[in-house]
């Protein structure tokens, strides 16, 4: 099929500009837990749901709901505690996901969250994470800071599976920029919880390991992309 490279690039520089950050404070990385993972609350968190194999038209599909999930979860917590980082992080998802859309302009393939509304999902597993995370996030602040950290692990690990696979060139561009600003996005949330509550994050989806890798990277300026969070608006 004949790909419409100009609109994705264009999206994937305005990715870039939303992720870009707009304070000069440091970023407080989290010192490592003593501990092994915990999950969010006492009742068993959904594993990642993405599909072990699947083509680029349908990661796509698949990552244009994950994306509409990490900007309606954010919205929604921020409707529920009113914390400023829930807006702002929203609002950079909102970027993510109309990146996506662009991608699935430009390759003809169908938008699956055309028609959807608010909290609406045409994947099972993401319709179920999805309702998981805001009861979870609905409990406490704290709670809602750990599941906002969540998703961007989700976020990272889908998109560094994704980016493993040989990808059209414009593709590739658009998944590097959201990974990067999922790195930010991880680095906000677990500052904003060390803050809050003094409480160092415990990854719940990744290693240990490739938590503070996430970390180190979001310090340094994300994925090699300039995208650092400093402790403003990711």
């Amino acid at each position: 099929m004949k790909i419409k490279w100009m609109v994705p690039i264009l999206i994937a520089a305005a990715v870039l500009t939303a992720c870009a950050p707009t304070a000069s404070a440091p970023l407080e990385t989290a010192a490592s837990p003593e501990t092994e993972p915990v999950s969010i609350a006492t009742e068993a968190v959904v594993s990642t749901p993405t599909p072990d194999s699947q083509t680029t038209e349908e990661g796509l599909t698949y990552m244009r709901e994950e994306e509409k999930l990490a900007h309606e979860v954010y919205v929604f917590l921020y409707d529920k505690w009113g914390m400023q980082i829930f807006q702002n992080i929203a609002a950079s998802e909102q970027t993510h996901t109309d990146a996506v859309k662009s991608l699935l302009d430009a390759h003809n393939l169908p938008d699956p969250a055309a028609e959807a509304q608010p909290g609406q999902f045409t994947n099972a597993n993401l319709q179920a994470l999805y309702d998981q995370l805001t009861a979870q996030g609905s409990l406490s602040l704290d709670d809602a800071l750990k599941v906002g950290a969540a998703v961007g692990e989700i976020d990272i690990l889908d998109l560094q599976a994704r980016l493993a696979d040989d990808l059209p060139a414009d593709v590739r561009l658009v998944y590097e920029n959201l990974l990067s600003g999922s790195y930010n996005h991880l680095a906000a949330f677990t500052s904003s919880l060390l803050r809050q509550t003094g409480e160092t994050y415990a990854p719940q989806y990744m290693t240990l390991e490739a938590y503070q890798q996430a970390l180190n990277l979001a310090n340094a300026g994300g994925n090699g992309n300039g995208n650092g969070y400093h402790g403003g608006r990711p």
